[in-house]
């Protein structure tokens, strides 16, 4: 009986033991609401308006988990599913089971190194210098289009895949040494996965078609869905962030050997409000004309944290060589309802261009509920 009794305390010490040295989490995000729009048309210069059903952020099913190897070494794993809440599909209906994030990796004092997929460096740490924090489909939001210059990290991928993530990445991240942390990423020269094989111009150059097909360098046109990449795409970025003070730069290249810079600042005068500017630029020499080939884009941005609320406010310009100016100005507002639960409403005017003379006007709004779990 004591024999008995021993071994199951053993059997439940040793239990403990495994337990408390691995672990897995499940985590993710549901965002729905509804967004209306309205812009003026090319041809006719109509007023057209459209309501979508759709989240502010990407909706996510994630696992991620830790097993301590002993020696201050871990195993880490990340596994991130996306898809469209209003659905239930999918995200986009033709993106991967794990589009969002699908890594595995060491880490201990040298920092940590990860092989798979997963967002870059630079748009992993450039979030925290925008306003919206990179929520995607905001209507306020700067990510797709200012902020970025237009910029995409993947354009041999598929049409629907998304742009700012490596695949077949080695991915590290340095320990933070008084508040700098560098974070580099390198990928493959593998072919794309790009299915429009019709128009190598709308497959390959997702991203550029705001200057039409003709701006292409002729030698350029010849990549098609299955070439190999032209360049080796690495991305790095460099922050140092210490109490009110966050400061950002991050250069990356492109499979187009497309190259991409960025660098952001935000303060916190009081701890209500943070103030954040960020200036990127985009150099696609390799592939378009000279008159085309570079884009600057600025945003100057705050947020300001009133009880349960906060207050977004944001405006920017992206200037692409050739074309008329795109000029944004956004507000927006979420309401806690909880730790975990929030309500958000955004509105934003967008002068976009359209060609060297004309911009075309839209207006959004929306409103929507986000919950963490």
């Amino acid at each position: 009986m004591k024999k008995s009794l021993l071994a199951l305390a053993l059997f439940g010490a040793f239990a403990s033991v495994a337990q408390a040295q691995s672990s897995v989490t499940i985590y993710g995000d549901v965002d729905l609401g509804i967004q209306h729009y309205s812009n003026t048309t090319t041809s006719s210069n109509t007023h057209t308006a459209k309501t979508v059903e759709k989240g502010g952020d990407n909706s996510r099913l994630g696992f991620k988990g830790t097993e301590d190897l002993g020696g201050g070494l871990k195993a880490v794993f990340q596994l991130e599913i996306r898809y469209d809440a209003d659905t239930g599909n999918n995200e986009n209906n033709t993106r991967p089971l794990f589009q969002g994030e699908s890594r595995v990796g060491l880490q201990g004092d040298f920092g940590m190194v990860r092989l798979g997929r997963g967002l870059t460096p630079m748009e992993a740490t450039s979030a925290a210098f925008e306003p919206w924090s990179w929520m995607p489909n905001r209507v306020g939001g700067f990510s797709s289009d200012v902020m970025v210059a237009g910029y995409t990290a993947s354009p041999l991928d598929g049409t629907n895949s998304s742009k700012n993530r490596f695949s077949n990445g080695i991915f590290y991240n340095s320990p933070v040494f008084s508040g700098f942390q560098i974070n580099a990423a390198m990928t493959t020269k593998e072919a794309g996965t790009c299915t429009n094989t019709s128009s190598a111009t709308t497959c390959a150059y997702t991203g550029i078609t705001a200057v039409g097909a003709t701006s292409l360098k002729s030698t350029a046109t010849t990549i098609t869905a299955s070439s190999e990449a032209i360049a080796t795409p690495y991305s790095i970025s460099a922050t140092y962030i210490n109490g009110p003070v966050g400061v950002m730069v991050a250069a990356e290249r492109n499979a187009l050997d497309t190259k991409y810079m960025s660098a952001g600042v935000y303060f916190l005068p009081i701890p209500t409000l943070k103030v954040m500017v960020d200036y990127s630029r985009q150099d696609q020499s390799s592939t378009i004309v000279e008159a085309y080939d570079k884009t600057t884009a600025w945003l100057v941005g705050a947020n300001y944290t009133l009880g349960a609320g906060k207050i977004l406010a944001g405006y920017g310009q992206k200037r692409p060589d050739g074309l008329t100016t795109t000029k944004q100005t956004s507000l927006g507002y979420e309401h806690n309802l909880s730790k975990r639960t929030f309500l958000y409403t955004d509105v934003m005017n967008k002068k976009a261009a359209l060609s060297a003379t004309k911009a075309s006007s839209v207006n959004s709004i929306d409103v929507g509920i986000h919950h963490n779990f």
